[in-house]
């Protein structure tokens, strides 16, 4: 592995660790010309859809923005990035157990929209007012009030 800070080819590792469930192993790494420590994260590349945009451009999953969207609507919320994260493994694990090269990004968006209310309802609002694009607030209105009955109607089931 090479040195970020001065290139060098051969760094050596002073610590492995699994984590995220045994998907990653965390390296702790020390150069040995500039002695500054680093740390890199090792996972198996798995082979995900190609995403097909609204506009039909077709790019590759990117696990770092959708984890960069998902930060930005729980900004200041009791939400930790390790949740966020292991947000974005379980999505990323089901675009990977579906089998299909391509897959819509809406498809992406309904399953963060499904999941995040249970990780903070404030965040899911935050990522529901960009994903949705609200034209006014009526719309943006609607949005909360399905909120509402869906929480209330969880309520009355649990009695």
């Amino acid at each position: 592995m090479k040195c970020p800070f001065c290139s060098v080819d051969d760094t050596r590792v002073l610590d492995s660790r699994e984590s995220a469930e045994g998907t990653v192993i965390r390296r702790r790494r020390e150069c040995p010309q500039c002695k500054r420590r680093f740390t890199t994260f090792e996972r198996v590349e798995q082979l995900t859809p190609l995403i097909v945009k609204k506009d039909g451009r077709r790019e590759a999953f990117d696990r770092d923005k959708l984890i960069a969207g998902l930060k930005k609507a729980c900004e200041k919320r009791p939400v930790s990035v390790e949740q966020v994260e292991a947000l974005v493994t379980e999505i990323e694990k089901g675009l990977q157990d579906v089998g299909e090269k391509e897959i819509q990004s809406a498809q992406i968006g309904e399953e963060v929209m499904r999941r995040l209310p249970m990780l903070d309802e404030v965040a899911y609002v935050r990522f529901a007012s960009v994903y949705r694009s609200f034209r006014d607030i009526a719309e943006f209105m609607d949005e909360l009030k399905d909120i509402i009955e869906e929480k209330s109607g969880a309520k009355k089931v649990k009695r």
